[in-house]
């Protein structure tokens, strides 16, 4: 554990200081596609270093130079699975990203959808020797979360504080410089498969790059896609993605949970391809012009030409009905959306105060998905795109890119997390197989 949290450490320190460089770059590696983002910062002054332990700090002092995309090439599940396709990937669209930026970028921040993340709820309580809370104590409450057995093999993502107690006084975002006797802390933390990440960092190293921070897709897809109330109120977003669908749920302006379901738009295009023997680039085509999981009556007349360049003039004129089109989609659709909804349900999402879901994620364009998802999923549901950003392309502000621009936003104001406080050695928690305790739904 200490190395983790010496090498997270490591890693702010170095985005910090790309930041007052003046330029950094955010990798998505997904599954169907590379995103990179080129950011330049106005300088040191803008970097607000008193953001503390509280909420994510909105709108950023950035804009967005330089912007590519490419096909993703060697990832599945949302991790690296072909080292040398990947990196070639990533290379293509860097470089892509620094061309029309201008400006060689070292550093880049990157995502990732897999790795079997999961969730663990943690709480911590200690006696405040000088009454007023300083930095020490936030310190030394982190260090007494008892931390739960994650497995072998598996390391933490993400640490963060979600809600203090002082006294009797709960849902404080941060509790330096308040007067109390006793001081908890309830803590959020995310696990994932250790080998996923040290691939796509090792990827990320053998293209020349320095990797100065790494986050949950799922966690940065909540950041851009939610509004500023449903973060506040308590919302999920789901997150569909090319061979993943993760989904974050927020209250209080904190993860409080995130897991994903190992299946994706690439899925529904394999079934496709499959259902009507036709190439994958053919299924795709199909999926996006012609696609949805509402069939009318007049899908039935609809004849869809198929088309291809197989040679056989037969065979390339054939023509599907988009309800039969349709009929191939919608069972797989289902059965992503039954997999997020068994996921909420062992979150115990339906205790939050507000219940929003907002779909987000390339897969999340299918027409007539948001309709199908509020049956299924139970829930009031929209579809979400990315906040607005200084300097983001028109092609890169649709829902597929709610991760890269979250990722942006997570890389100019970072929330606090375990290893922003100096935590002495010896107080770091030990494992324990004490049981993840459901806080929230006590707390809130």
């Amino acid at each position: 554990m200490n190395g983790l949290y010496e090498a997270q450490r490591a890693m702010r320190a170095m985005r910090k200081a790309a930041i007052q460089r003046g330029v950094i770059a955010i990798l998505d590696v997904g599954t169907s596609k590379i995103a990179c983002l080129v950011l330049r910062f106005d300088g040191p002054e803008k970097l607000r270093s008193a953001d503390g332990v509280g909420p994510m700090a909105g709108q950023s002092d950035f804009r967005v130079i330089g912007a590519a995309t490419t096909r993703s090439r060697g990832v599945r599940f949302g991790e690296v699975d072909t080292m040398a396709e990947t990196e070639r990937a990533i290379r293509t669209a860097v470089q892509m990203a620094q061309k029309m930026a201008n400006v060689r970028v070292d550093h880049v921040i990157a995502c990732i959808a897999g790795a079997q993340p999961r969730s663990y709820g943690l709480a911590g309580e200690v006696e405040l020797h000088e009454g007023q809370v300083g930095e020490a104590d936030v310190a030394r409450v982190l260090a007494a979360c008892e931390m739960p057995d994650i497995g072998p093999a598996r390391e933490v993502l993400h640490a963060h504080p979600v809600n203090f107690a002082l006294d009797h006084r709960s849902g404080l975002g941060d509790p330096r410089g308040h007067v109390g006797q006793r001081l908890a802390v309830d803590m959020h933390l995310l696990a994932v498969e250790a080998d996923a990440i040290q691939n796509l960092v090792f990827c990320i190293h053998r293209c020349d790059l320095e990797l100065a921070g790494i986050a949950s897709s799922a966690y940065v897809a909540g950041i851009a896609a939610l509004v500023e109330d449903e973060q506040e109120l308590g919302a999920a977003c789901i997150d569909l993605g090319g061979g993943i669908s993760g989904v974050s749920v927020f209250i209080k302006k904190h993860m409080i949970f995130a897991d994903a379901v190992r299946m994706g738009g690439e899925h529904i295009t394999s079934d496709i391809s499959k259902g009507l023997q036709v190439p994958v680039s053919v299924a795709e085509r199909l999926k996006t012009f012609h696609g949805g999981v509402q069939a009318t009556g007049m899908d039935d007349r609809e004849m869809i030409e198929i088309g291809g360049d197989s040679g056989d003039w037969e065979k390339d004129r054939r023509r599907v009905s988009r309800a039969e089109l349709i009929g191939i989609m919608r069972p797989r659709v289902e059965e992503i959306l039954e997999e997020l909804r068994a996921l909420l349900d062992a979150a115990g999402f339906d205790s939050l105060p507000s219940q929003q879901i907002v779909l987000t994620g390339g897969a999340s364009q299918i027409p007539g998905l948001d309709g199908l998802a509020a049956r299924i999923l139970g829930h009031n549901v929209r579809l979400g795109r990315p906040l607005r950003v200084q300097g983001l392309p028109q092609a890169a502000t649709g829902a597929g890119f709610a991760s890269a621009v979250g990722l942006a936003l997570f890389a100019a104001h970072p929330q606090d997390e375990w290893w922003d406080f100096e935590i002495p050695a010896e107080r770091y928690p030990a494992r324990s197989l004490k049981k993840a305790v459901r806080w929230f739904r006590d707390n809130w």
